[in-house]
């Protein structure tokens, strides 16, 4: 009888620990899949140790760091695991940059050996910076030659920095987010609780390894119950149910449009004829949850709500005893306190906005601080609370409602109005591809702003901002229209899709800029 790592002790709460573990305990139960490679646990800790060699013959030690430039691989597992046990830190490089994004990445990230996929290499020679000493896996494991046992870990506690996670930088230059053995472990122990996860169950990854959620959400979850973690390279709408079959995938996530993607389309007669019972998806609309279920044959469809650095924040489990309003982010995670304050630091009310505030209740729930940038780092906390940056909203019954980031907030003759919902709004337009709503600062008070949006028409569109800007005034309150509206070819997105409203705020109005207030147009009240 196999006996369980006690989780509940700080001492076990590492991650090599936990693969050293289940290397003893269940040798033989499978631990990675990728197609028809399949790697057991203790062939796993094996192949991790080689790598642990590879990276000390690199002249790695604890608190050096290691930059990964690689697609979705069992390998990618492996290594983060093998300099998990090193104490060094591991660093996923978004494998969509190139150029500056991809050098300003390696420099900020400042690390002592970057390990890239041979397709790759190309991208880097083009930098030119040699002093990046980079390998790829494969030549990591013949340096380290065969035979290699895994070893004890190196000393570590459960707080130390395991990992740095690269904001995306919509805002603002990029942060980089320092992990430690606890914030992993307890945010995959609660997507393993919330889906019941358990020996035998298969996850299924087709989320790059530089998001969060693929570890998250798969990857950890699966290593912390000895599951099995199953991967593709990428999404694909149109095989997501059969691979979930030939994995045989008990627990699946997705994320932003994925699901909507599989609910779009066109209804087949096997579409409930897979094994995934259990279903993380952010966020799921609560009029699609439903249908969707019974539709694919899954009985429950979870949600979550954090950050990288509260990355358990809310969480909505989906069971029988759990009803929630619509569009209500879910309970507040037992360790950590949550509170709406305004811009002074006092707590709001209910149905009133406010940043939300955490504070947690025990070590190492949060993240250790942002890498190299003590600046934002101080601006973050205010009297041990972390400041996220999001604005929600909480009813008289105590949920929480997501209402915009601070950052894109619009402040408008006293009212906050939300970007979001503009940009909602003019999507609906069928002459509309994109749009991004934001604030100009206002030329009679320092405080408001002006709402501005930048749309991208569909390739047969020939919209006018006036028509936009009635569209809009019929189908909101007055204040949602913009005063102005730019026409643009094309809106600046960071290399994972994300509009940089930095960007446009920095380019403001221009001659080109339609004026509403010059135009003559009124919105109707």
């Amino acid at each position: 009888m196999t006996s369980l790592l006690d989780l509940n002790n700080p001492e076990n709460r590492l991650l090599g620990a936990v693969i050293q573990h289940h290397a003893r305990e269940t040798p033989e139960r499978p631990f990675l899949r990728m197609a028809d490679l399949e790697i057991r646990y203790a062939d796993a800790a094996r192949r991790s140790a080689r790598f642990a060699e590879g990276l000390r013959l690199a002249g790695l030690t604890a608190g050096d760091r290691l930059c990964l430039l690689m697609d979705a691989h069992p390998d990618y597992v492996l290594l983060a695991l093998a300099a998990s046990q090193l104490g060094v830190v591991w660093i996923p490089v978004n494998t969509d940059y190139r150029g500056d994004w991809l050098s300003q990445t390696l420099a900020d990230s400042q690390p002592g050996l970057l390990i890239a996929d041979a397709r790759y290499q190309e991208r880097l020679e083009a930098l030119a910076m040699p002093e990046w000493r980079s390998q790829n896996p494969e030549s990591l494991l013949a340096a380290a030659g065969a035979g290699i046992e895994p070893s004890e870990c190196v000393p570590q506690t459960y707080g130390d920095t395991v990992s740095i996670m690269w904001t995306s930088g919509t805002t603002g230059k990029a942060k980089g987010v320092m992990q430690s053995h606890n914030t992993w472990i307890r945010s995959a122990l609660s997507a393993a609780e919330m889906g019941s996860m358990a020996p035998g169950d298969v996850t299924y990854n087709v989320l790059p390894m530089h998001n969060s959620a693929a570890w998250v959400a798969n990857i950890f979850p699966a290593l912390l119950t000895g599951a099995s973690c199953a991967m593709d390279s990428a999404f694909s709408a149109g095989q997501f149910w059969e691979r979930t079959r030939y994995y045989g995938a008990t627990h699946i996530f997705t994320l932003g449009a994925m699901h909507m993607f599989l609910w779009a389309a066109e209804p087949a007669s096997d579409d409930a004829n897979n094994p995934v019972r259990s279903a993380n998806m952010v966020p799921m609309p609560d009029n699609i949850a439903g249908p969707f279920k019974e539709r694919f044959g899954i009985d429950e469809v979870h949600q979550g709500f954090g950050q990288s650095e509260v990355m358990l924040l809310m969480r909505r489990w989906d069971q029988p005893r759990s009803h929630w309003p619509p569009n209500a982010l879910g309970a507040v995670a037992d360790d950590i306190d949550v509170e709406l304050m305004d811009a002074e630091g006092n707590p709001v009310g209910p149905g009133e906005t406010g940043e939300a505030c955490v504070r947690p209740r025990a070590p190492h729930v949060l993240f250790n601080g942002y890498f190299n940038n003590p600046t934002a780092e101080a601006a973050a906390f205010c009297d041990g609370w972390y400041h996220t940056g999001d604005l929600l909203r909480r009813d008289e019954q105590g949920h929480y409602y997501f209402v915009d980031r601070k950052s894109d907030l619009i402040r408008y003759k006293g009212r906050s109005v939300s970007s979001l919902a503009i940009e909602h709004l003019a999507s609906l337009h069928p002459q509309v591809e994109q749009a991004a709503a934001f604030g100009i600062t206002s030329q009679e008070l320092d405080a408001e702003h002006e709402v501005m949006l930048s749309v991208v028409l569909t390739p047969e569109g020939d919209l006018d901002a006036e028509t936009l800007a009635r569209y809009i005034n019929d189908n909101a309150p007055y204040y949602y229209v913009p005063r102005y509206i730019d026409f643009v070819a094309e809106l600046p997105m960071t290399p994972t899709q994300k509009v940089r409203k930095v960007l446009l705020r920095e380019r403001g109005v221009s001659s080109a800029t339609w004026d509403a207030q010059q135009a003559g147009f009124v919105p109707t009240r």
